[in-house]
Protein backbone atom coordinates (compact mmCIF):
# COMPACT_ATOMS: atom_id res chain seq x y z
CA UNK A 1 0.00 0.00 0.00
CA UNK A 2 1.16 3.43 -0.98
CA UNK A 3 2.53 5.15 2.24
CA UNK A 4 0.57 8.09 3.99
CA UNK A 5 0.63 9.89 7.46
CA UNK A 6 -2.88 9.94 8.23
CA UNK A 7 -4.00 8.43 11.38
CA UNK A 8 -6.82 5.73 11.98
CA UNK A 9 -8.39 9.00 14.12
CA UNK A 10 -7.84 11.42 11.48
CA UNK A 11 -9.66 9.12 8.98
CA UNK A 12 -12.78 9.12 11.37
CA UNK A 13 -11.60 5.83 13.44
CA UNK A 14 -13.95 5.85 16.97
CA UNK A 15 -14.21 3.77 19.91
CA UNK A 16 -17.66 2.27 18.40
CA UNK A 17 -14.79 0.63 15.92
CA UNK A 18 -12.62 -0.39 17.85
CA UNK A 19 -15.18 -2.08 20.51
CA UNK A 20 -15.78 -4.70 17.68
CA UNK A 21 -12.54 -5.61 16.93
CA UNK A 22 -11.50 -9.42 19.13
CA UNK A 23 -7.98 -9.73 20.47
CA UNK A 24 -7.41 -12.42 17.96
CA UNK A 25 -8.24 -9.81 14.93
CA UNK A 26 -5.93 -7.77 16.44
CA UNK A 27 -2.92 -9.72 15.80
CA UNK A 28 -4.06 -10.83 12.23
CA UNK A 29 -5.46 -8.03 11.03
CA UNK A 30 -5.83 -4.22 10.55
CA UNK A 31 -8.34 -1.85 9.98
CA UNK A 32 -9.18 0.42 6.86
CA UNK A 33 -11.73 2.83 5.33
CA UNK A 34 -13.37 2.40 2.50
CA UNK A 35 -12.47 5.77 0.49
CA UNK A 36 -14.25 5.07 -2.75
CA UNK A 37 -16.40 2.12 -4.74
CA UNK A 38 -15.32 1.38 -8.18
CA UNK A 39 -16.16 -1.46 -10.38
CA UNK A 40 -14.63 -4.46 -8.90
CA UNK A 41 -12.15 -2.86 -6.45
CA UNK A 42 -12.21 -0.24 -3.62
CA UNK A 43 -10.14 2.40 -2.71
CA UNK A 44 -9.15 2.26 1.09
CA UNK A 45 -6.61 4.29 3.88
CA UNK A 46 -5.23 3.08 6.59
CA UNK A 47 -2.48 3.50 9.56
CA UNK A 48 -0.21 1.54 7.05
CA UNK A 49 -1.05 3.23 4.00
CA UNK A 50 -3.68 3.51 0.87
CA UNK A 51 -4.33 1.05 -1.75
CA UNK A 52 -6.88 -1.09 -3.92
CA UNK A 53 -8.24 -4.18 -2.79
CA UNK A 54 -11.14 -6.47 -3.78
CA UNK A 55 -14.32 -5.74 -2.58
CA UNK A 56 -15.20 -9.02 -2.30
CA UNK A 57 -14.94 -10.83 0.87
CA UNK A 58 -13.79 -14.88 0.97
CA UNK A 59 -16.68 -16.84 3.24
CA UNK A 60 -19.15 -14.51 3.20
CA UNK A 61 -22.93 -15.44 1.51
CA UNK A 62 -24.62 -13.04 -0.95
CA UNK A 63 -26.85 -12.04 1.79
CA UNK A 64 -24.68 -10.28 3.26
CA UNK A 65 -23.37 -6.64 3.42
CA UNK A 66 -21.12 -5.38 1.11
CA UNK A 67 -18.40 -2.96 1.58
CA UNK A 68 -19.78 0.66 0.59
CA UNK A 69 -17.79 4.18 0.86
CA UNK A 70 -17.10 5.12 4.55
CA UNK A 71 -17.36 1.73 5.40
CA UNK A 72 -14.43 0.16 7.85
CA UNK A 73 -13.00 -3.15 7.07
CA UNK A 74 -10.84 -5.72 8.92
CA UNK A 75 -8.00 -6.42 6.26
CA UNK A 76 -5.18 -9.91 6.50
CA UNK A 77 -2.59 -8.45 7.02
CA UNK A 78 -0.91 -10.87 4.95
CA UNK A 79 -2.73 -11.15 2.37
CA UNK A 80 -4.37 -7.73 2.16
CA UNK A 81 -8.15 -9.56 1.61
CA UNK A 82 -11.15 -8.15 3.30
CA UNK A 83 -11.88 -10.32 6.01
CA UNK A 84 -15.16 -8.44 7.32
CA UNK A 85 -17.03 -5.30 7.41
CA UNK A 86 -16.96 -3.64 10.93
CA UNK A 87 -20.72 -2.80 12.29
CA UNK A 88 -21.49 0.26 11.28
CA UNK A 89 -22.70 4.08 12.85
CA UNK A 90 -25.29 4.30 10.16
CA UNK A 91 -26.29 3.53 6.56
CA UNK A 92 -27.72 5.15 4.02
CA UNK A 93 -29.33 3.31 1.23
CA UNK A 94 -32.57 3.46 -1.28
CA UNK A 95 -34.20 0.63 -3.18
CA UNK A 96 -32.44 -0.12 -6.60
CA UNK A 97 -33.36 1.68 -9.54
CA UNK A 98 -32.91 -1.37 -11.49
CA UNK A 99 -34.74 -3.59 -9.13
CA UNK A 100 -36.89 -2.62 -6.72
CA UNK A 101 -36.73 -5.60 -4.63
CA UNK A 102 -33.15 -5.03 -3.46
CA UNK A 103 -31.27 -2.11 -1.86
CA UNK A 104 -28.83 -0.40 -3.00
CA UNK A 105 -26.07 1.02 -0.10
CA UNK A 106 -25.19 4.87 -0.77
CA UNK A 107 -22.86 5.68 2.26
CA UNK A 108 -21.58 4.02 5.73
CA UNK A 109 -20.79 5.96 9.18
CA UNK A 110 -21.20 9.94 8.57
CA UNK A 111 -21.43 12.10 10.78
CA UNK A 112 -23.34 15.41 9.01
CA UNK A 113 -25.70 15.12 5.96
CA UNK A 114 -25.17 18.35 3.44
CA UNK A 115 -28.46 18.10 1.35
CA UNK A 116 -27.24 20.29 -2.12
CA UNK A 117 -30.33 21.44 -3.94
CA UNK A 118 -29.97 24.69 -6.23
CA UNK A 119 -31.61 27.87 -6.15
CA UNK A 120 -33.38 27.99 -10.08
CA UNK A 121 -36.61 25.99 -11.35
CA UNK A 122 -34.95 22.28 -10.12
CA UNK A 123 -35.53 23.61 -6.81
CA UNK A 124 -37.94 20.54 -5.09
CA UNK A 125 -39.53 20.99 -2.22
CA UNK A 126 -40.87 17.23 -2.62
CA UNK A 127 -37.14 15.78 -3.30
CA UNK A 128 -35.42 17.76 0.23
CA UNK A 129 -38.57 15.90 2.27
CA UNK A 130 -37.09 12.76 0.61
CA UNK A 131 -33.45 13.31 1.68
CA UNK A 132 -34.87 14.91 5.10
CA UNK A 133 -36.60 11.01 5.97
CA UNK A 134 -33.51 9.63 4.60
CA UNK A 135 -31.54 11.44 7.10
CA UNK A 136 -34.10 11.28 9.83
CA UNK A 137 -33.77 7.38 9.55
CA UNK A 138 -30.60 6.78 10.29
CA UNK A 139 -29.97 9.35 13.21
CA UNK A 140 -27.88 11.84 11.13
CA UNK A 141 -27.78 15.53 11.09
CA UNK A 142 -29.40 17.49 8.10
CA UNK A 143 -27.83 20.40 6.99
CA UNK A 144 -29.66 21.75 3.45
CA UNK A 145 -27.39 23.23 1.49
CA UNK A 146 -28.79 25.66 -1.46
CA UNK A 147 -26.38 26.50 -4.16
CA UNK A 148 -26.08 28.66 -6.99
CA UNK A 149 -27.02 31.85 -5.05
CA UNK A 150 -25.18 33.89 -6.98
CA UNK A 151 -27.30 33.39 -10.09
CA UNK A 152 -30.74 33.75 -8.20
CA UNK A 153 -32.76 37.23 -8.22
CA UNK A 154 -33.75 36.19 -4.43
CA UNK A 155 -32.00 33.31 -2.88
CA UNK A 156 -33.95 34.34 0.22
CA UNK A 157 -37.22 32.76 -1.05
CA UNK A 158 -35.83 29.29 -1.83
CA UNK A 159 -34.28 29.37 1.73
CA UNK A 160 -37.86 30.23 2.84
CA UNK A 161 -39.36 27.60 1.47
CA UNK A 162 -36.81 25.07 2.37
CA UNK A 163 -37.04 26.41 6.32
CA UNK A 164 -40.84 25.77 5.98
CA UNK A 165 -40.67 22.10 5.89
CA UNK A 166 -39.37 21.06 9.68
CA UNK A 167 -39.32 23.67 12.37
CA UNK A 168 -35.10 24.12 13.20
CA UNK A 169 -34.08 22.98 10.03
CA UNK A 170 -30.27 24.36 9.05
CA UNK A 171 -30.64 26.13 5.47
CA UNK A 172 -27.34 27.43 3.91
CA UNK A 173 -27.07 29.44 0.72
CA UNK A 174 -24.00 29.25 -1.09
CA UNK A 175 -22.36 30.54 -4.17
CA UNK A 176 -20.14 27.04 -4.51
CA UNK A 177 -17.25 28.98 -6.42
CA UNK A 178 -16.55 31.30 -4.08
CA UNK A 179 -14.29 29.90 -1.57
CA UNK A 180 -15.73 33.32 1.40
CA UNK A 181 -19.29 31.78 0.60
CA UNK A 182 -18.63 28.29 1.22
CA UNK A 183 -15.76 28.99 4.26
CA UNK A 184 -18.78 28.83 7.11
CA UNK A 185 -19.90 25.06 6.28
CA UNK A 186 -16.29 24.30 7.46
CA UNK A 187 -17.71 24.12 10.76
CA UNK A 188 -18.94 20.53 10.17
CA UNK A 189 -15.63 19.05 8.21
CA UNK A 190 -13.36 19.56 11.21
CA UNK A 191 -10.54 16.45 11.85
CA UNK A 192 -11.86 13.00 11.63
CA UNK A 193 -15.36 14.28 10.75
CA UNK A 194 -17.17 12.84 7.80
CA UNK A 195 -19.85 15.35 5.83
CA UNK A 196 -21.59 13.33 2.92
CA UNK A 197 -23.53 15.42 0.44
CA UNK A 198 -26.79 14.41 -1.53
CA UNK A 199 -28.61 15.83 -4.35
CA UNK A 200 -29.81 15.08 -7.55
CA UNK A 201 -28.16 15.64 -10.52
CA UNK A 202 -26.18 19.05 -11.75
CA UNK A 203 -27.15 20.67 -8.45
CA UNK A 204 -22.88 22.34 -8.01
CA UNK A 205 -22.55 19.32 -5.59
CA UNK A 206 -18.83 18.28 -7.30
CA UNK A 207 -18.43 22.54 -7.59
CA UNK A 208 -19.21 22.76 -4.12
CA UNK A 209 -16.47 19.95 -3.24
CA UNK A 210 -13.61 22.03 -5.36
CA UNK A 211 -14.82 25.01 -3.13
CA UNK A 212 -14.67 23.08 0.30
CA UNK A 213 -11.41 21.79 -0.91
CA UNK A 214 -9.85 25.29 -2.33
CA UNK A 215 -9.39 23.00 -5.40
CA UNK A 216 -10.55 22.85 -8.99
CA UNK A 217 -9.46 18.97 -9.81
CA UNK A 218 -12.88 18.00 -9.52
CA UNK A 219 -14.37 18.29 -12.78
CA UNK A 220 -17.80 20.48 -13.38
CA UNK A 221 -20.00 21.31 -16.62
CA UNK A 222 -21.89 24.23 -17.23
CA UNK A 223 -25.77 25.05 -16.57
CA UNK A 224 -28.12 24.67 -19.04
CA UNK A 225 -30.03 27.02 -20.24
CA UNK A 226 -33.10 25.65 -20.73
CA UNK A 227 -33.83 24.29 -17.56
CA UNK A 228 -31.14 25.48 -15.22
CA UNK A 229 -30.00 22.16 -13.84
CA UNK A 230 -25.84 21.55 -14.00
CA UNK A 231 -24.81 18.21 -16.21
CA UNK A 232 -24.06 15.13 -13.84
CA UNK A 233 -20.28 15.14 -12.90
CA UNK A 234 -19.76 12.88 -9.92
CA UNK A 235 -19.56 9.20 -11.71
CA UNK A 236 -18.03 7.16 -8.46
CA UNK A 237 -18.96 7.44 -4.59
CA UNK A 238 -15.57 8.61 -3.33
CA UNK A 239 -14.48 10.40 0.36
CA UNK A 240 -12.16 14.03 -0.30
CA UNK A 241 -9.91 15.62 2.26
CA UNK A 242 -10.66 18.95 3.24
CA UNK A 243 -8.38 21.92 4.56
CA UNK A 244 -9.58 21.27 7.89
CA UNK A 245 -8.91 17.81 8.30
CA UNK A 246 -12.34 16.21 7.93
CA UNK A 247 -13.71 14.53 4.79
CA UNK A 248 -16.31 15.16 1.94
CA UNK A 249 -17.96 12.12 0.79
CA UNK A 250 -19.43 13.42 -2.88
CA UNK A 251 -22.13 10.36 -4.55
CA UNK A 252 -23.68 10.55 -8.13
CA UNK A 253 -26.57 12.67 -8.73
CA UNK A 254 -29.51 10.67 -7.98
CA UNK A 255 -33.11 11.82 -9.68
CA UNK A 256 -34.84 9.35 -8.29
CA UNK A 257 -34.66 8.57 -4.36
CA UNK A 258 -36.57 5.46 -3.70
CA UNK A 259 -36.62 5.34 0.06
CA UNK A 260 -36.32 1.72 2.04
CA UNK A 261 -37.30 0.94 5.32
CA UNK A 262 -37.74 5.02 6.37
CA UNK A 263 -40.97 4.34 8.15
CA UNK A 264 -39.42 5.78 11.46
CA UNK A 265 -38.03 9.09 9.38
CA UNK A 266 -41.26 9.52 7.10
CA UNK A 267 -43.27 9.84 10.95
CA UNK A 268 -40.49 12.43 12.18
CA UNK A 269 -40.63 14.90 9.14
CA UNK A 270 -44.31 14.82 9.02
CA UNK A 271 -44.83 15.09 12.72
CA UNK A 272 -47.30 17.38 12.41
CA UNK A 273 -49.65 14.99 10.56
CA UNK A 274 -48.70 12.34 12.56
CA UNK A 275 -49.88 14.28 15.69
CA UNK A 276 -53.32 15.85 14.30
CA UNK A 277 -54.28 12.32 12.79
CA UNK A 278 -54.27 10.74 16.65
CA UNK A 279 -57.05 13.13 17.07
CA UNK A 280 -59.18 11.38 14.01
CA UNK A 281 -62.29 9.41 15.32
CA UNK A 282 -60.84 6.13 13.93
CA UNK A 283 -57.78 4.94 14.31
CA UNK A 284 -57.76 3.66 11.40
CA UNK A 285 -58.46 6.98 9.65
CA UNK A 286 -57.48 6.63 5.77
CA UNK A 287 -57.85 10.55 5.92
CA UNK A 288 -60.50 10.69 3.05
CA UNK A 289 -64.02 10.93 3.63
CA UNK A 290 -64.28 9.14 6.84
CA UNK A 291 -66.56 11.52 9.50
CA UNK A 292 -64.44 13.43 12.26
CA UNK A 293 -61.25 13.08 10.30
CA UNK A 294 -58.70 15.62 12.42
CA UNK A 295 -56.30 16.10 9.30
CA UNK A 296 -59.33 16.79 6.75
CA UNK A 297 -60.07 18.91 9.17
CA UNK A 298 -56.61 21.13 9.80
CA UNK A 299 -56.17 21.29 6.04
CA UNK A 300 -59.61 22.96 5.81
CA UNK A 301 -59.09 25.55 8.43
CA UNK A 302 -55.23 26.15 6.64
CA UNK A 303 -53.20 24.92 9.79
CA UNK A 304 -51.58 22.11 6.87
CA UNK A 305 -51.72 22.11 3.65
CA UNK A 306 -52.95 19.54 0.97
CA UNK A 307 -49.79 19.56 -1.01
CA UNK A 308 -48.07 18.93 2.05
CA UNK A 309 -50.61 15.69 3.07
CA UNK A 310 -49.97 14.50 -0.90
CA UNK A 311 -46.24 14.45 -0.38
CA UNK A 312 -46.91 12.64 2.75
CA UNK A 313 -49.27 9.44 1.45
CA UNK A 314 -47.31 8.96 -1.28
CA UNK A 315 -43.81 8.93 0.98
CA UNK A 316 -46.49 6.39 3.43
CA UNK A 317 -47.87 4.50 0.46
CA UNK A 318 -44.35 3.48 -0.89
CA UNK A 319 -43.08 2.64 2.25
CA UNK A 320 -46.03 0.23 2.60
CA UNK A 321 -44.96 -1.63 -0.76
CA UNK A 322 -41.37 -1.83 0.04
CA UNK A 323 -42.52 -3.66 3.62
CA UNK A 324 -44.58 -5.58 1.36
CA UNK A 325 -41.76 -6.82 -1.00
CA UNK A 326 -39.72 -7.46 1.87
CA UNK A 327 -42.12 -9.55 3.51
CA UNK A 328 -42.57 -11.43 0.16
CA UNK A 329 -38.88 -11.66 -0.05
CA UNK A 330 -38.41 -13.09 3.04
CA UNK A 331 -40.85 -15.56 2.67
Amino acid sequence: MKSTKETLEELGWREWFGDQVTPDEVQQCHPVRVMAVHRGKIAVAGAGGQGFITPHIPGAKPSDDHPTVGDWLLVDRLTDQPVRVLGRMNLFKRRSPGDPRKDQMIAANVDTLFIVASCNQDFSVARLERYLVLAREVGVNPVVVLTKADLADDPDVFAAAARAIEPGLRVETVNGRDPASVAHLASWCGPGETVALLGSSGVGKSTLVNGLRRSDSIATQAIRARDGTGRHTTTVREMHRLERGGWLLDTPGMRELQLSDAGAGISEVFDDFIEVAQNCRFSNCAHGVEPGCAVRAAIAEGSLTSERFDRWRKLAAEEDASAARYTKRTR
